[in-house]
Parts: structure tokens; sequence; C-alpha cells
């Protein structure tokens, strides 16, 4: 139990996908010359509402990864809507921007590249599937298996269509698979971490896998043709979050809830023994922040996200502000932590949630949210052993990544260096050790 593995398939071209009219783009400095670099760097696009994030790092020995360069960029309005790119030139325009920054500092350019994906419609689920073999005295093979996980995949892709299609009332909605992860496998009642080479009748594997439509993956596939760069892989991103927590230590028993929030999303993960249980989703992020206070001060956006950075710091904002401010962040809360109860709700765990609440993303800078979730008694309808300990996640918690750039790396960054983490995994695989890690990689990159 607790052995996280990837799908490592490389995204094929197709389509872009169709966008509304694209808005004046902002003229974009010259891109700075570098060669093209062998294949030891990677390059992390963290596209999100507010923010498109360039992280370029090197591999090293080890499994290990080392931050080079650092590029951000803010986007425009339209840009973006619920999470998913709504205008590709725009996105385009700014992905752009950071990228330059980025190999700036690197002084080097980055080609294979890693794109994270979010949104209501992202569908990421657990699923148990019992296999009654016919010959139980026979020893499992890899073709067993490589049978047994296209089933799976078949049954979640037609759950995963099924959801979209009711959520966008459109029958004929086309998804693809993104992430796979197994998270345990049982042979007649016995755990194993490989069952290859094993005897037994009943087979039972708990498998997650994430799906994403068609339209949303081929807007990003048409952004990195755009932008000249080679699409690695598309991850969800609260997925790769918890890739960056368990490093390269895929038999961990790590377990706790991570919740990235973004501008437009908050992205919730459960992770029990070291095996993800599920990528949920829910359209309200830090920008729905914003708004509120726009609206009870009657501001323009720009100064109301200037009024919400600062709201946690004293003597920052005017005191004839503050508690008009104070109400709109209560009343906003109330609607956000509505969201987390809900979406944890539709988590099916045979016993408790984790106690342990990791917090990165953007919004998650918002001092009353992590107040909220730690002081509150929201928790207590859901199926919590106890009150759960919140922790703000910092890159220097991220195992096995180096930051030897000049940027600092706050909680927002934690999604991309959880892209680089996967992208890891796309490249280097696992070691030939004859295990699972090595056999099934094969099979889940088919």
């Amino acid at each position: 139990m607790g052995l996280l593995s990837k799908v490592k398939k490389p995204i094929a071209k197709s389509p872009a996908a169709a966008s509304k009219a694209p808005a004046v783009a902002e003229p974009i400095p010259d891109a700075p010359s570098f060669e093209r670099p062998v294949s030891d760097t990677i390059l992390a696009l963290d596209i999100g509402t507010e923010f498109v994030k360039a992280v370029i790092a090197r591999q090293l020995p080890n499994h290990e990864l080392e931050i080079i360069g650092v590029g951000k960029a803010h986007q425009a309005p339209d840009n973006m809507y619920a999470g998913a790119i709504a205008d590709i030139p725009g996105v385009v325009s700014v992905c752009e921007k950071a990228l330059n920054e980025a190999e700036r500092r690197a002084e080097i350019s980055a080609k294979l590249t890693v794109v994270g994906v979010a949104g209501e419609l992202i569908k990421g689920n657990t699923s148990t599937i019992r296999y009654r073999r016919k010959n139980g005295n026979r020893p499992l093979t890899e073709q067993e298996m490589s049978l047994i996980i296209q089933q799976v995949q078949e049954r979640a892709g037609a759950r995963a269509r099924k959801e979209i299609a009711d959520e966008t009332n459109n029958p004929d909605v086309e998804v693809r698979l993104i992430n796979s992860a197994i998270v345990s496998i049982m042979i007649d009642g016995y755990k194993v971490s490989n069952p290859i080479g094993f005897k037994g009748a009943d087979v039972e594997i708990q498998f997650y896998t994430a799906f994403a439509p068609l339209v949303h993956i081929s807007a990003i596939e048409k952004v990195c043709a755009e932008l000249n760069l080679d699409l690695l892989a598309v991850a969800v991103e609260p997925f790769a979050v918890c890739r960056a927590c368990l490093g390269d230590d895929l038999e961990s028993n790590f377990s706790g809830i991570v919740m990235d929030i973004g501008g437009g999303t908050t992205d919730i993960a459960v992770v029990d023994d070291g095996g993800v249980e599920g990528t949920k989703m829910f359209g309200i992020g830090g920008r729905s922040f914003t708004h509120q206070i726009a609206q009870a001060l009657d501001v323009d956006f720009d100064t109301a996200e200037d009024y919400k950075i600062s709201f946690s710091i004293p003597d920052r904002i005017p005191a004839d502000l503050r508690e008009t401010m104070t109400l709109a962040v209560q009343r906003n809360l109330a609607v956000w932590l509505s969201g987390v109860q809900i979406t944890l709700e539709e988590f099916q765990l045979p016993e408790f949630l984790p106690n342990k609440i990791l917090l990165c993303g953007g919004g998650a800078g918002l001092a009353e949210l992590r107040d909220v979730l730690a002081t509150t008694d929201w928790f207590k309808e859901l199926p919590f052993a106890r009150r759960p300990v919140v922790h703000l996640v910092s890159a220097s918690d991220m195992p096995g990544i180096k930051n030897e750039s000049s940027s600092t790396l706050d909680s927002s960054f934690i999604t991309a260096l959880g892209l680089l983490r996967v992208a890891l995994d796309t490249l280097v695989g696992v070691p030939d050790d004859g295990g699972l890690r090595s056999k099934l990689s094969k099979l889940l990159q088919n």
C-alpha cells in the first residue's frame, strides 16, 4: 500500500480549443538568446488565474532537482475562467513574459515542459476493481496487470465522461486521461507491494485516475506550440503538489489533505498512506475575496487586491476601512469554508480523513483563511478523528528540490515544484529493480 506511480505518456498534439476573441496583448520583450539545452533541464509552467509561473530546473543525481531560474507574470482578467484557459493568445503572451524572465535568470533556455491543469471539470477519483482470476495457482503476469489497468482506466473514463457531460449538458464531451496512480493492491486479502509473480484467485486494486475535458488539454497544447515548447506531460495540479510532498519516496506513508488555493479555484487532494485517494476542485479562490473587498469599498480590482495583500499586516489598512474589509472577508470566508466542507464530504474513505492539512497557492497567504481552518469547528460534521493541524507549505518542505536561484519561492510556487517532480517521473522513470516500481511504471505508460 502507498505506492504512487505515474502516467508518463507525452500528450499528443491535437487541434486547438476554440477561444474567445483575443485581447490586445502588451508588447513582449525580446526573448533572451540562449542555446537550447540538453535534456537535463525541465520547465514547469503553472498557468494560474492570477499569475503564470515559470520555473526551470536542472536534473541532479539521485532523482533530485535544482531550481536555476524563476519567472512570474500577471494574467489579464479575461485570460482564465474557473481555472481553465479562456483566451489562448492572451495566455501565450503572459507565459512568454514569465518564460523570458526565468530563462534570463537561469542563463539557459528550456524546452521540455510540464503544464498543470485545474478547474471544476477535472475529475480525479480512486476506483476499486476486484478481479477474479481463472487459475489462482498461476503466478500473476505483467500481461494480466496490463489488462486490469486497462479495465480500471476504461471504467474510470466512462464515469468521468458522464460526470462532465452532466455538468456541461454536453453528452458528446471528450475527455482524456491525465494521471494514474496505484493506491493499493491486495491478493486474496493480503496486501502486496509487487503483485507480479504472486499466486492467488482474488486481486483487488485501488487505482487513482484523473481525466480532463479535451478542450482544456488542446488549449494547453496550443499554448506550448505557440511558445515552441515540447509538452512532456500535463498534470492535475493537486496531484502534482502531492508528488512534491512525497518526493522520490514512492513507498512513503504520508497522509494529509492538500489544499491548493489559487486565484479562481481551490483544489483539494486527499493522500492516505502515500496513495492519492482523489482530487477535487471548487470554483472559489483568492480572486473572490478581492471582488468582495472591491464591492464593499467601492474601489477597482487592483486597489482591492493591494488591500487584500496588506489586510493581515497590522497598521497597513486605515482604521476606517478595516472594519468594512473585515466584514467582506468574513462573508467570503463562510462561503469558501462551505465549499471545503462539501468537497471533503465527497471523498469516500474507509476510515477517517487525515488530520493534517497542507495549504499552498497564492490564496493561502491570507492569514484569515488559515485561521478559520485552525480555530473554528468547521470539521466536526466531517469524519475527522480530531481537529486537523493546518500547515502552510514552503519550498523548503519539498524533498529532493534545491533552490539555487536568486528568487525566494513562497507557497504560491509549490504547484510548479510539483510539476517539476511529475516531469522528472516522466523523464527518468524508475529504477530497474525488478519490483512493481519498474514493471508497473511501464504498464502505466501504455
